[in-house]
This record gives C-alpha cells, sequence and structure tokens, in this order.
C-alpha cells in the first residue's frame, strides 16, 4: 500500500514538473527561438554531442563492472579483507577504491552492504567516497579528456584519497550509529546472480546516464548561453571560479566516469577550478545526497554531505595549489 502511494506521488511530480517546463517553454518560446536558430544551435549540438561520444564507453564500462561487483564479489569477503583495527580498516577501504572501480550510484547500495557484513562504518564511507572517485576508469577518462595536463590525473586521485581517508577518520571520531539506517535493495537481494548483475545494470545506466545527458546539455548550454565576458570574468577571480564549479558539480550531478570531459570542456576556467569540479563531484552531488538519504537516512545526509563538501572544496584547492 506505501510502496502504490509512492509510486502515485512520484508519478504526480513527474506530471507536474513537465506542466511547469511546458509553460516556461510557451512563456520564453521568443528568447528560445533566437538561441536555437542557426550557429549557437550548431555549437549547442557539437558540445553536447562531444561530451556524450567521449564519456559513454567510459560510463557503459564503469556500470558493468559496478554491477560485478555488486553481485559477484562475496560481501563477506570485505570483513575478511581489512584490517581489525577501524583506523586502519578506512585508508585500506578508501585504497580498495584504486582496484574495484564504481559509479557513485553503485556505491551506495555497495556502502550499505558492507556495513550489513559487519565492516565499520568509517571504512564502508571511506570506501563509498573513494571508489567512483580514484577506479581506473575514471582516471584514465580524466587522462583522456585533459591529454595536455597529465597532472590532472595525479591531483584528483590524490586529492579524492585524502578527503576518502579524512572523513572516515572523522566518521571515527564523531559518527554516531544512529544516524546511519542500513540499506536494502530488493532487487539486488535474494535473487539470482544473473538477475541481479542486471538488475543492477539497468539501474545505474538509467540513473548515470540520464545525469550524463542532463550534464552534457548543461556544458553545452553554458558554453552557448552565457555570455564570453562573464565566464571570463567569473573564470578570472580564483576563489568564485573554484566555488562556482564546485557548487555546478554538486547541480549537474554527472557520473564520475563522465564528469571529466563535462570539466574538460569548461576550458574557460583554471585547471584548480575543474579540479575542484572532479573531486566534489563524485563525492556530494544531488542524485547522491537523495540515494544517501534514502540509504542511509536524513540524519546521516544532512551531516555527511556538507561536511564532505568543505572538505572536498579545500583538497582540490590544496591539490591544485602543489601540482598545477
Amino acid at each position: 500500500m506505501t510502496d502504490t502511494i509512492q509510486r502515485t506521488r512520484g508519478r504526480s511530480v513527474e506530471v507536474e514538473v513537465l506542466a511547469v517546463l511546458l509553460v516556461l517553454l510557451v512563456i520564453f518560446r521568443g528568447r528560445l527561438a533566437g538561441i536555437v536558430s542557426g550557429a549557437a544551435l550548431q555549437t549547442w549540438t557539437t558540445v553536447f554531442v562531444s561530451v556524450l561520444v567521449q564519456a559513454v564507453p567510459f560510463l557503459v564500462f564503469g556500470v558493468l563492472l559496478s554491477a560485478v561487483i555488486a553481485v559477484f564479489v562475496p560481501r563477506s569477503f570485505w570483513a575478511r579483507a581489512l584490517p581489525n583495527h577501524p583506523a586502519l580498516a578506512v585508508p585500506a577501504a578508501s585504497m580498495a577504491g584504486v582496484i574495484l572501480p564504481g559509479c557513485e550510484c553503485g556505491a551506495v547500495p555497495i556502502a550499505g552492504s558492507l556495513i550489513r557484513r559487519g565492516v565499520t562504518p568509517a571504512a564502508a564511507l571511506a570506501f563509498l567516497l573513494a571508489a567512483p572517485a580514484i577506479n581506473p576508469i575514471v582516471l584514465t577518462a580524466t587522462a583522456v579528456a585533459f591529454p595536455g595536463n597529465p597532472e590532472m590525473v595525479l591531483a584528483r586521485g590524490l586529492a579524492s584519497l585524502a578527503v576518502a581517508i579524512v572523513m572516515g577518520w572523522l566518521w571515527l571520531r564523531l559518527g554516531r550509529s544512529e544516524w546511519i539506517r542500513l540499506p536494502r535493495r530488493p532487487d539486488l537481494d535474494g535473487a539470482s546472480k544473473g538477475r541481479a548483475f542486471w538488475s543492477a545494470c539497468r539501474h545505474d545506466v538509467v540513473h548515470a546516464g540520464g545525469f550524463l545527458v542532463i550534464g552534457a546539455a548543461a556544458a553545452a548550454t553554458i558554453n552557448v548561453v552565457v555570455p564570453e565576458a562573464w565566464l571570463q570574468t567569473l573564470a578570472a577571480q580564483p576563489v568564485l571560479s573554484v566555488l562556482a564549479l564546485a557548487v555546478l558539480a554538486v547541480l549537474l550531478s554527472i557520473c564520475s566516469e563522465a564528469d571529466a570531459f563535462v570539466a574538460a570542456s569548461l576550458s574557460q576556467f583554471s585547471l584548480t577550478s575543474r579540479l575542484a569540479f572532479l573531486v566534489v563531484g563524485p563525492m556530494v552531488d544531488l542524485k547522491l545526497i537523495s540515494m544517501q538519504a534514502g540509504v542511509f537516512g536524513r540524519r546521516f545526509a544532512v551531516r555527511f554531505a556538507p561536511a564532505t563538501f568543505v572538505l572536498a572544496v579545500l583538497a582540490a584547492v590544496g591539490a591544485g595549489a602543489v601540482l598545477l
């Protein structure tokens, strides 16, 4: 009964959003017609398609590997593999993200599974932050997106790893067990491995792919709609440019396997600003905050997300100052 009510409410919200969008299209049809005409439309299409073409292979590969990890790697393996001491388990779990790739959409349920299997929450949360940020797929995509700046790969990896470890240790010091509501994925629990694998793939493709399209469209729109003078003015302010792209990463909610290509398209901004975009995005964005609230509870999300955002911005600025 409750599920039916929730689905009905979800459809109602979707209809309301669609209605608002249609009204806005009617109101601003004159301006939109001017924007999409001629050269502007060609530029928008070029940027949009180029971001998707470069990003989709990494996204698909990442989703497949994430599903393999979620379904075929025994959950008990983590409890045996990590050190018993929680303070040592945090960096070990963070480093596991290097060899066990996964997108942020898959990392949330995996982290919940780890906690259910007895892994200390601090280590599970460190893995949640590190896996989508420092795995080989993401770092390779970053290298492809920034062929002339290989230092971006090192800066992103080190800054993201530092955030994951420090947030894990902070949870050991300040976190409370009642802030976490343990998750359940009925589409994975109890199903056959084959069915669970394809269910995980469909889930991550729908979520990550949809946000990738939104991100690519937003990047293309920024390039076309926002006056170049505005971007140059904002990009010329070091503090504002970092904060602007950090907030943009939260709003766009792009999958980590694809965000490097969107960041590369924002060429008006400094490398440090774009590094902030890359470090913040896989750890704090709208879809992750929503997923974390649904999986672990609101009490967790309202504390964990803001702290991660601040630490990610500081780590990006520090890594940028040293390496870029």
